[in-house]
């Protein structure tokens, strides 16, 4: 299985675990987080979830061949949609240990994710321009308010990868740690949880995150849309393809 879930002293930890494809997620991974993610929503004993991936890897993206080869669902029925909607709403803290590379999506989620620590290693990135595709589960929102308007264009546009120090000043994440401390203190963290009344950090998510939920719900609506569309483009084929044949995309003819 390449989604692991366990519980262990009130933390749901939910591990992405396909280091033989650097984390590359497939429909059936993100219909397994979604599940992972709403069981531990309504599981009294758990009071935070926490996201990892493996050693040096957090996850590379998605896994391109199976986002080729896989006929696309309506939105409302696709697992990708329903893990990042479980996500939206989850109304418990949920942490986030990052190592390694985090694309694409690997950083997008991180967005929905209450505490983020990644390590003096981690390289994230958002290279949907790259890709032939547009921004996705609401970055195209929340990572200009987050960094601005003219830093958010280098990072979906250009679509560069930046590194944890990048990452915290950017705020997307809360601090860097070295790789092997990184697991570790985010499972601190998350146990903290374990000592707080859990109806106030519920309500305090929820005042938190609930005047920008309307309008994320639709810009992931909106986003997803487009993505659809550009998927099925030529030019978002070349540039998957050239990935695929480790050659450079030839985008000239378009």
């Amino acid at each position: 299985m390449s989604i692991k879930s366990a519980t262990v002293n009130g933390v749901a930890t939910i591990e992405i675990a396909r280091p033989e494809k650097k984390n590359a997620l497939t429909v059936e991974m993100y219909q397994a987080l979604a599940e992972a993610i709403d069981a531990a929503g309504e599981d009294k004993a758990v009071r935070a979830l926490l996201i990892t991936g493996q050693p040096g890897i957090f996850t590379s993206g998605n896994d391109l061949q199976d986002f080729l080869n896989r006929p696309r669902p309506h939105l409302d029925e696709s697992p990708v949609f329903r893990f990042m909607r479980a996500l939206i709403v989850c109304d418990k803290p949920v942490v986030a240990a990052v190592t390694g590379a985090a694309i694409g999506i690997g950083t997008t989620l991180l967005l929905h994710c209450d505490l983020v620590y990644v390590s003096d290693e981690a390289r994230l990135a958002m290279p949907f321009t790259s890709l032939g595709l547009v921004p996705e589960f609401g970055s195209s929102l929340l990572v200009p308010r987050l960094m601005g308007a003219r830093r958010a264009a280098d990072k979906l546009l250009l679509g560069d990868p930046f590194t944890g120090e990048t990452a915290v000043e950017c705020g997307i994440a809360n601090a860097v740690l070295p790789a092997a401390e990184v697991l570790p203190h985010a499972r601190r963290v998350a146990e903290r949880f374990n000592a707080l009344p859990p109806g106030a950090v519920r309500e305090t998510k929820r005042l938190l995150r609930e005047p920008d939920r309307a309008a994320l719900l639709d810009a992931v609506q909106r986003e997803a849309a487009i993505f659809t569309a550009q998927l099925a483009s030529a030019e978002a084929r070349e540039a998957m393809q050239a990935v695929l044949e480790k050659r450079k995309p030839d985008f000239s003819k378009f």
